[in-house]
Order: C-alpha cells, then sequence, then structure tokens
C-alpha cells in the first residue's frame, strides 16, 4: 500500500518548488502526496524564517500535530513528523528540545538526503538533525520530477545570497550565492514542458545575479539563460524573481526587450527610498541608481509593470526617511507592491539596533503607504478595463463556471469558461476592475492571443 505525504509549505515560491522536489524525492520511497495531514504517514512542514515570529509559529503548528503524533498509527506504520526550510535551518536542534517528538529537522539544502534520514528513523533512529550546507549540490541528486499537472511552473535556477542586508537572514538559512548550470535548467526546463507546463517562472533569492556554467564550459547571465529557455518547445510565457537592484545588468534589460515571451512584469524590491536607511540596510544601491534603473528599464519595455517591497519602521527611520520614500513610489509607480512593518530577525545586524521605531509609528507610517500602494495599483487596474490581454488559465475560478488566471503583469483575473480550456492561453477582454483583481470574457476563443501592451493609458501609468 502507498504510504501518504503531506506537505505543509510557507513562505515563497522557492519553498513550493522545494515540496515538490521533496515529494519527487519521496517517491522511489511510496510516497504519495495528500492534502490531508490526518491520514498521513508522514507530514513535512516546510518553513520559512522572513515573517514576523515564524519560527514560534512553526512550535504552535507542531503541538497541533503531536496528536496525530500520539495516535495509533495507521497500518502499523507511526507518523514521522518533520520540519524543513528555513526555520529548520536556523533552530537545529534546538527545536528538537523544544519539541522532542519531532522525528527529523533539515534545511533546505539537504532534503536531497531525504531517503537516508528516512531509513535512519524506520531502524528505529530518532531526532534526526541535517542542517550543513553540504559539500554537494542537491541539484546534482535530485531525481527528474514528472512536472505536475500545472501549466504554471516554478524552477530553481540560483540559491543563497552573498548580500548580507542587515535585515535578512537568508544568508544565514540558504547559504551564500550559488548558480545551476544552464544544462540543468535546461534539461528541467524540457520535462516540465513535455508534462504540460506552458509558464516557468525562474527563482532565486538574488535571480538577476545569474551566473551559471553554460555548456561550452562558459558563463551565462540570466538574460542569456533566459533567451535559450524561450526557445525550448512549448514553453510559452517566462518570469523570474527576485531581483536586485544592482545586479541588474543590461544583457537582462535587453532580453526584456527582445524575448516576447518574457513577461512585462517585473518583481524589483528597493525597501527604502532614503539613501541614509539604504545604507543602514546593507543595501548597495541608492534611491537614484533604483531610479536611473527604472528610467533604462522603460526604455527598453516600455509597457512593463513593476512590483516592489518596502521596509517601514527600519531602525532609525525618520519622518524625513518615510517621506523620501513615499516620494520615490509617487514618482516610480508601481503596479502592484509588498510593504510590512520591520520586525527584527535574531542574528540579523538590526535586530540589534538601539534607535529601534515605535510599533505605533510604523502602524500609522504602513497605513499611510498602503493606502498609496493601493491607490496605484487600482488606477492601473482600472487602466486594463478593455484591453485584450492573453491569460493563461491554471486553476478553477472563485465561483462554479469560471477558470482563473493571470495577465502578463500578474493580476489575478476570473472568466466564465468551460473546464476543458483550462491550461490554455486565451485572448481575455478586461471588464472590470477590482482592488486585487480583474473579471473578463473570452474574446476569441481557442486562439492564444498577443499581448497589446502599447495602450496608451497603460503606457501613460508606466512613464
Amino acid at each position: 500500500m502507498a504510504k501518504k505525504l503531506f506537505i505543509q509549505t510557507y513562505g515563497c515560491q522557492m519553498n513550493v518548488y522545494d515540496s515538490d522536489r521533496m515529494a519527487d524525492v519521496l517517491a522511489p520511497l511510496g510516497y504519495r502526496r495528500t492534502d490531508r495531514p490526518d491520514d498521513a504517514d508522514m507530514v513535512i512542514l516546510n518553513t520559512c524564517h522572513i515573517r514576523e515570529k515564524a519560527a514560534e509559529k512553526v512550535y504552535s503548528e507542531l503541538g497541533r500535530l503531536r496528536q496525530l503524533k500520539d495516535r495509533p498509527p495507521a497500518q502499523g506504520r507511526p507518523l514521522i513528523l518533520a520540519v524543513a526550510g528555513c526555520v529548520a535551518q536556523a533552530e537545529g536542534e534546538e527545536m528538537l528540545r523544544r519539541a522532542p517528538y519531532v522525528d527529523m529537522v533539515f534545511g533546505p539544502q539537504t532534503y536531497h538526503r531525504l531517503p537516508r534520514m528516512v531509513a535512519e528513523i524506520e531502524a528505529g533512529g530518532a531526532g534526526v538533525v541535517d542542517n550543513e550546507f553540504p559539500a554537494e549540490v542537491k541539484f546534482d541528486h535530485l531525481p527528474d520530477g514528472d512536472g505536475g499537472t500545472a501549466a504554471a511552473a516554478f524552477l530553481t535556477v540560483q540559491e543563497g545570497c552573498d548580500k548580507f542586508c542587515t535585515f535578512c537572514v537568508v544568508p544565514y538559512t540558504r547559504g551564500g550565492e550559488y548558480s545551476r548550470p544552464a544544462t540543468g535548467v535546461l534539461a528541467e526546463a524540457r520535462r516540465m514542458a513535455s508534462h504540460g507546463v506552458r509558464e516557468i517562472t525562474l527563482l532565486g533569492q538574488n535571480v538577476n545575479n545569474y551566473h551559471g556554467e553554460a555548456p561550452d564550459g562558459g558563463e551565462w547571465s540570466l538574460g542569456r539563460l533566459i533567451k535559450e529557455l524561450a526557445e525550448v518547445n512549448g514553453i510559452e510565457r517566462l518570469r523570474y524573481t527576485t531581483s536586485y537592484p544592482a545586479d541588474m545588468d543590461e544583457d537582462l534589460i535587453g532580453a526584456h526587450r527582445d524575448v516576447p515571451a518574457l513577461m512585462p512584469f517585473l518583481h524589483l524590491p528597493v525597501q527604502s527610498g532614503s539613501d541614509r536607511i539604504l545604507k543602514a540596510m546593507n543595501r548597495r544601491h541608492t534611491a537614484d541608481d533604483y531610479r536611473h534603473l527604472v528610467a533604462r528599464i522603460r526604455a527598453a519595455r516600455p509597457d512593463i509593470g513593476l512590483s516592489s517591497d518596502f521596509i517601514v519602521g527600519f531602525p532609525g527611520e525618520t519622518e524625513d526617511d518615510f517621506a523620501l520614500t513615499m516620494a520615490l513610489i509617487e514618482e516610480v509607480s508601481f503596479v502592484q507592491a509588498y510593504s510590512f512593518k520591520y520586525s527584527p530577525r535574531p542574528g540579523t545586524p538590526a535586530a540589534d539596533a538601539t534607535d529601534q521605531v515605535p510599533d505605533t509609528l510604523k502602524s500609522e507610517r504602513l497605513a499611510e503607504m498602503q493606502a498609496l500602494l493601493n491607490s496605484q495599483q487600482r488606477e492601473f487596474n482600472e487602466a486594463c478595463v478593455g484591453r485584450v490581454m492573453p491569460v493563461l488559465l491554471e486553476r478553477m475560478g472563485t465561483k462554479a463556471g469560471q477558470l482563473g488566471g493571470r495577465s502578463p503583469y500578474m493580476q489575478a483575473v476570473q472568466v466564465a469558461a468551460d473546464a476543458d480550456q483550462l491550461n490554455d492561453i486565451l485572448a481575455l477582454r478586461i471588464i472590470a476592475a477590482h482592488a486585487n483583481s480583474l473579471t473578463a470574457v473570452i474574446e476569441a476563443p481557442g486562439e492564444a492571443a498577443i499581448a497589446d501592451p502599447q495602450s496608451d493609458e497603460i503606457g501613460r501609468l508606466q512613464a
């Protein structure tokens, strides 16, 4: 009888990719995924350390799962309970001390060793911890996945970060930057395409600093990799995230101009509009650097939609610093954005700063910022009404008789459509805009659409 595997994924798209690969690694051991933890033989919490109080939330969930651990085992097999990902990397042995009923704790660089860990547990072992940064590269030891059944998929091409922003734990939990060889990336993309994937999002903590080994032994930039991926039969749409402004080179900017498959949407985190705060964050760009970069990108792709990240209330942030950030938002204009109150991450330099901003002030600033960002998003969404856009219908809709997908600009789109049109790319006319989504009708049933990006209104909003 097949064993059942439940994976709860927290955080970023890379964790989604990692969870899928964990399932691939465990498949030869007889594990098949289930969407219910209460009938699983193994439960894995694949964790993220970015959000506030991330570790405490994991311990709280483990407390709820303990009752599954304590019940009589199904088919005579006791439940294996594991914690993976960045919280597991950061906590290590401490997690077993606080939750001794956990069987395995392993970081994001070691899940290719899962068969060995499972064998140790099944042989009577307990409390397996593997949070090393092994010499071998995990991608070289992962089995070929089946690509899943979705038309859109994630593909990790780069991991880790060498930037050491003072607020960020990624260098400590994911390690230094590593770029996968291009041959492995292309092979995985071809496998995905053979299983029906039509859109790939390339992932990396600092993805635009990709510098993977080329097939001829040289080195490819992300721009070159994108150009080659666009030639893979069946892959029609490409995206990438997350980017670091200082590593955005001319080759990548040129790809936005020259590669039709590369969607006109770019997530480019700036974090602050104050040079003083950017320096305190150890960001390697100034506010003007960011403005000039945006101008170059828009010159290459005038219809591009920009998204960003903002941290409000970083230690030492004054009203003048906050005003500079608001001014940058006004000037650049974003179609989407993620904004957060600063919260200390243990072990990061900013966590020990003495000039922490009071939480009430953070909340006030965040509310003001989000009002501006939300108004920009609404204005952009409304400018899309009447446009015809190619949308990949990748999931069931929010209502019966609907399918859902993403526009080229990453907006959620709902449309009345038949279920057999799932995974199609259709030309949709946008008929209504909402705060976080669009409603559409099918413009040309059964036909793929060509983006119509040069709308005067969209161009005006992005100028």
